[in-house]
């Protein structure tokens, strides 16, 4: 159940909470503290047997004894005296402990994930010898935790015996001065260790809360967690066609620097426009605004007139699709990496996959749609990823398409086709298009541009930056004609197309 609610906390918080803290450590939480957390409840149906049989013998001991009784039971403070020490020395290697479970699975991810990084600049051995240090390092603690358990458990496992002892010579001293009978004593004693596995019970138990503590702590973190998405109650029932979208005064800033500052335009429904800035401009962090991953410092952005924040949950994704600049895509077929489990047939994800220009490779593959693709689309291209994304946005008719960059990664002449399949679909005024663009092929698909503001060619007549940016390629490619003209650049030029 915990497991479940961090998950879904997970889901609560903002992408920039997620930011803050690593993958590695959001694994552990949700894996080795949840489960440190429930350690002692594990053994509860058990217990419940365990209090009862503790309960009658000791009934049945204050029956034959009184004074017996009460020796033996001078046993209980002592396993809990034992157990404050026991504490006190466990808590912090114990919290050292799980800190680094969570930085040696940090680690581990880090590194899987740049296994591309790794393999092909030669890092094996830095990567083993930094996972290896901290795997030591979590060895170690390891160890100090368990040396201290090793001292608790046997004193916890002599406790129950040294009560039996301390019970027969008081029992004893107390038969000789006639204050009890032999039956009495023998009863007392055998009735002790028969308590005597309650009593190394509860010693087990004690002995898993210093982690158990330490595991809690580590999930309320998790589940204590401010900055959550809070949504309003409106819909948009009845509401079809094109999205209209208005981005009024927003601003945005990130690690405190401001990286959106009094943005405010608006995309009329059906229409196609661009975005086009320079690098680290905030195009992204825009995308990211518009799909609610994070909110606004100050501003507001609208869909049909109603402010993001307004909506109930799953209305903003049931009508808004962002195809982003990364792409991910899971371990599974085709097929439900297009429809993510929805219910889509057959034929409208060869359609969305047809727009996408990505039919022709899926035939090709060994199943077809039900071909499994790998971790993270390991067996495709990183363009053949994209167009897959852009297939999973297409299937699901958005009214608001937003492309973050989304065709970088395939060859002009795909391109194209995927920019005209996409000029049809909104020509039809099935869907409003924001483009995050750079090359100048996206950049025609827009019926406007947001750099400046205006069309095309009147943004490249007055606006220098918008110029220099869309021209960039062809300035470059300028330079380098100049540069094999001219043979004082001649060898420069050479060097640089041996390196291409």
């Amino acid at each position: 159940t915990y497991r479940r609610r961090v998950t879904r906390q997970y889901l609560r918080l903002p992408l920039s909470w997620h930011h803050r803290h690593p993958t590695g450590q959001l694994l552990s939480n949700a894996n080795a503290d949840v489960e440190a957390a429930w350690a002692p409840i594990a053994p509860l149906p058990m217990a419940v047997g365990v209090i009862a049989m503790l309960v009658v013998a000791v009934a049945a001991m204050a029956t034959a004894d009184l004074v017996l009784t009460i020796v033996g039971l001078l046993v209980f403070p002592a396993v809990f005296a034992v157990n404050l020490a026991y504490q006190r020395l466990q808590s912090p290697l114990v919290t050292r402990a799980q800190a680094l479970r969570a930085e040696v699975s940090e680690v581990a991810h880090e590194s899987f994930d740049g296994a591309l990084v790794v393999k092909t600049l030669g890092r094996e051995e830095e990567e083993t010898a930094r996972f290896a240090r901290k795997s030591n390092e979590l060895r170690d603690a390891n160890i100090a935790v368990g040396r201290i358990r090793g001292l608790f458990d046997p004193v916890i496992e002599a406790l129950p015996s040294l009560g039996v002892l301390v019970v027969l010579l008081v029992g004893v001293h107390r038969l000789q001065a006639g204050q009890t009978n032999a039956g009495a004593v023998v009863q007392v004693a055998y009735l002790f260790t028969i308590v005597a596995f309650p009593i190394r019970a509860f010693g087990w138990l004690l002995g898993e809360f210093p982690r158990s503590v330490v595991g809690w702590d580590r999930v309320n973190h998790v589940l204590q967690a401010t900055g959550q998405t809070t949504y309003g109650s409106r819909s948009l029932d009845g509401v079809s066609g094109p999205a209209r979208l208005q981005v009024e005064s927003l601003w945005f800033t990130y690690d405190r620097q401001p990286v959106l500052q009094d943005l405010s335009f608006t995309v009329e429904p059906g229409r196609t426009v661009a975005l086009v800035g320079s690098t680290a401009a905030g195009k992204s962090t825009l995308t990211s605004l518009l799909t609610r991953l994070v909110d606004p410092d100050e501003g507001r952005a609208l869909l049909d007139g109603l402010d993001l924040r307004d909506l109930a949950p799953g209305v903003l994704a049931g009508s808004v699709a962002l195809v982003p600049q990364q792409t991910f895509l899971f371990d599974d077929s085709v097929r439900d990496n297009v429809t993510l489990g929805f219910d889509h047939d057959d034929r409208e994800i060869w359609a969305a996959l047809e727009a996408a220009q990505a039919a022709g490779f899926v035939r090709r593959l060994p199943e077809g749609l039900d071909s499994l693709l790998g971790e993270r689309g390991s067996s495709l291209s990183g363009g053949q990823r994209q167009r897959l994304a852009l297939a999973r946005a297409l299937v699901r008719r958005p009214r608001l398409l937003i492309m973050d960059d989304a065709t970088s990664a395939v060859d002009p002449e795909v391109e194209a086709r995927i920019l005209t399949a996409l000029r049809a679909a909104t020509a039809s005024g099935s869907c409003t298009v924001l483009v995050v663009a750079h090359r100048l092929a996206t950049i025609a698909l827009a019926d406007e541009v947001i750099a400046d503001r205006g069309l095309h060619e009147a943004l490249v007549a007055r606006s220098a930056g918008y110029r220099d940016l869309v021209t960039a390629y062809a300035r470059e490619n300028e330079r380098r004609a100049a540069g094999r003209a001219d043979p004082d650049a001649r060898d420069l030029a050479d060097e640089e197309e041996a390196v291409v």
